[in-house]
Formats: structure tokens, C-alpha cells, sequence
């Protein structure tokens, strides 16, 4: 049971088995067909019979098992360090020529002094020689080949680890730039607020706690659940309330069936913070954000352009930050359209992706 399971774990040494066995059958088709065919029988393989057939197809078969195995152990093919120069295959087809020749003397030998069942047709013995070759032929080349195929899997998995760690590092570094990004911003809130109402920028301090606890836990995670992503929100929501009150306005509606998709952590506040940034926010000209999803699955952030009378440029550190974000963990792109309103459309992902 243990022998099954590492022949099927070693899926090159199935096929060598399974290239072993069906080449000892079709080498002794003509033989076989004899057994069938009277005629065919009588005029090349004269007194042939079963067991003659089935002992030349065995000892084939345990001859390619052996000039595998002979191969693979003297010139290394299953070594993927090594690499196999035309001088070491050449080699290997001389020695694996030799070898198959030799396998068939001492067969015959066998049939002579132990009366192992053999076919002693004479057009069977001038057939040797090309068997030998086909033998020597596919050894060679089935090992070299599957040297190649193994050292182009070996190539191919150390590209996938190394994009995978290269997009590991990049979300990292974007992660990294953005928490200080958050901080600084909600640091030049609460001084503003300090000036204006003590009591209340010591609450807005203990609701940034909360806030900023969410940002330490959601960097374990390159994605978080939209359920989550909008209560850390509703947090960030309730600090933007105190500091601006009805200066500012939500307009929320997330249908409950998308609670369970996924995004990048961060990624609603961001486009909040965006939105708070450029936009004039008064008792004149309060700014209303609308946060919605849509039956297409697309978490949606909107909010009337309005200018503030002395212009900020900003970095664009928030969606750049986004943008990458959703390109390395997704490969997908945010759309951001700019007219009456300034909207950004977030594609939400499914857990079975």
C-alpha cells in the first residue's frame, strides 16, 4: 500500500513504468500478432507459443526499468543542479546501447542453460539490433526530457515565489506609507479641535484609539471584509461628526448580501479622507459623501465637487496608495469618474476568489 501511494506521489517515476511497459508491448506486437495469425505464424514465427511472448515482453520490460534506473543513478538526470551537456547524453546513449545489447545475450543465455521460455525465430534475432536502437533511443531521450521538464517546473515555481514575495514587499511598503499618512492627518484634526473645545478632542482621542487599533490589526491582512471595512468607517465617521459637525453628511446604503466580499483594509477612509481634503466643508456649504454598493458588487464613493476657497495640493498619497493596492492583491483597477461629482468605484471581491 505504501509502494502505491509514492508511485502515484512520483509522477515521473509512473511514467517511466507506464513508457516501460507499453514499449515492451509494442516491440512484441509482431509476435503477438503471430500468436493470433496462423499464417503469419507459420511463415515467421514458427513454433511460437504464449509464454514465449509474454517472458520476452517481461524481461523487456525489466530491462527498461534497469537501463532507467542505470541512467538516472549514473549521469544524474533527476538532479536538477546538474546540467546535461551534449558530451554526458551522448554518453549515457552509447553506455544505454551497450547495456540493452548485453540485457539481450544474457537473456539468451538464460534460454540456452536454464530453458527460460524464449521466441527462436530467426527473423526475430536479425530484429535485435533495431530493437536495441528504439530501446537505447527512448531511455536517453525520456530521461534528458525529463530532466528539461523538471528544471523548467523548478524555474517556473522560483518565478512564482518570487513575484509572489516581490508583491508581498510592495504591499508591505504601501501598508507601511499609509497608517503614518492616516495618523497625520487625524493628528492635525484633533489639534484644531484642542483649540476649539477641550472636552471634545479628549473624546475624539479615545474614538482615534479605536480607529488607529483598527489599522495595527488590519495590517495582518492584505484584504478584510466589507462588514469590518465599514465599522472601522462608521468609527472614522463619528471622529469627522465631532470635528465638523452638521458641516458634514452620510448618505450609507450597503446591501447586507455583499457583508461578506472583500477589499483592501482602509480603503473607505481613504477615499473619506480624500473626499475631506478637497472639498470645502461649511455650515454654508455643508459636503455630503454617499457610500453605496450596487447589485454588480461595486462599493461606490461619491461627493458634490465644491472647491475650498484657498487650494490644497495634495500628495496623492490616499488613492495612488489605493490604486496599487487593488493592482497587486486583485489585479483589478478602481474607476474614478470627475464631473458635477467626484466618484471613486471600488470592485468588491468575492471570498471564493
Amino acid at each position: 500500500m505504501k509502494f502505491i501511494k509514492t508511485l502515484y506521489a512520483d509522477k515521473y517515476l509512473l511514467a517511466i513504468i507506464a513508457i516501460s511497459f507499453t514499449v515492451a508491448i509494442l516491440i512484441h506486437f509482431p509476435e503477438s500478432i503471430a500468436l493470433f495469425e496462423q499464417m503469419q505464424s507459420d511463415i515467421l514465427f514458427p513454433d511460437i507459443h504464449f509464454w514465449d511472448v509474454f517472458t520476452e515482453i517481461v524481461f523487456t520490460f525489466l530491462s527498461l526499468l534497469l537501463l532507467f534506473a542505470v541512467n538516472m543513478a549514473l549521469f544524474k538526470f533527476g538532479d536538477l543542479s546538474i546540467s546535461v551537456s551534449w558530451k554526458k547524453l551522448l554518453t549515457s546513449f552509447v553506455l544505454t546501447g551497450v547495456l540493452s545489447s548485453l540485457l539481450g545475450k544474457g537473456f539468451v543465455f538464460l534460454h540456452h542453460t536454464l530453458g527460460l521460455p524464449a521466441i527462436t525465430a530467426t527473423v526475430h534475432h536479425y530484429m535485435h539490433p533495431m530493437r536495441d536502437l528504439i530501446m537505447t533511443s527512448l531511455v536517453t531521450g525520456s530521461c534528458y526530457m525529463f530532466h528539461l521538464i523538471r528544471r523548467q517546473q523548478k524555474v517556473s515555481i522560483e518565478n512564482q515565489q518570487l513575484q509572489a514575495e516581490n508583491i508581498r514587499n510592495q504591499y508591505e511598503a504601501l501598508k507601511h506609507q499609509l497608517n503614518p499618512h492616516m495618523l497625520f492627518n487625524s493628528l492635525n484634526a484633533l489639534r484644531s479641535l484642542v483649540r476649539e473645545d477641550q472636552e471634545r478632542a479628549q473624546e475624539y482621542i479615545l474614538e482615534l484609539s479605536h480607529v488607529l487599533r483598527y489599522t495595527l490589526q488590519s495590517n495582518d491582512s492584505q484584504s478584510v471584509r466589507l462588514c469590518d471595512e465599514m465599522e472601522f468607517a462608521s468609527a472614522y465617521i463619528f471622529l469627522l461628526k465631532m470635528r465638523y459637525e452638521d458641516s458634514i453628511v452620510f448618505d450609507i446604503n450597503i446591501h447586507p448580501h455583499l457583508d461578506e466580499f472583500r477589499l483592501p483594509p482602509m480603503a473607505v477612509q481613504v477615499l473619506i479622507e480624500n473626499a475631506v481634503k478637497h472639498n470645502e466643508i461649511s455650515s454654508r456649504r455643508p459636503l455630503n459623501i454617499c457610500i453605496e454598493t450596487n447589485e454588480a458588487g461595486v462599493l461606490k464613493v461619491s461627493n458634490r465637487i465644491q472647491p475650498k476657497l484657498t487650494s490644497t495640493n495634495g500628495t496623492g498619497v490616499g488613492l495612488m496608495n489605493l490604486t496599487r493596492r487593488y493592482k497587486l492583491l486583485f489585479h483589478q483597477d478602481i474607476t474614478i469618474t470627475e464631473d458635477s461629482h467626484f466618484t471613486v468605484s471600488l470592485p468588491l471581491i468575492s471570498e471564493s476568489v
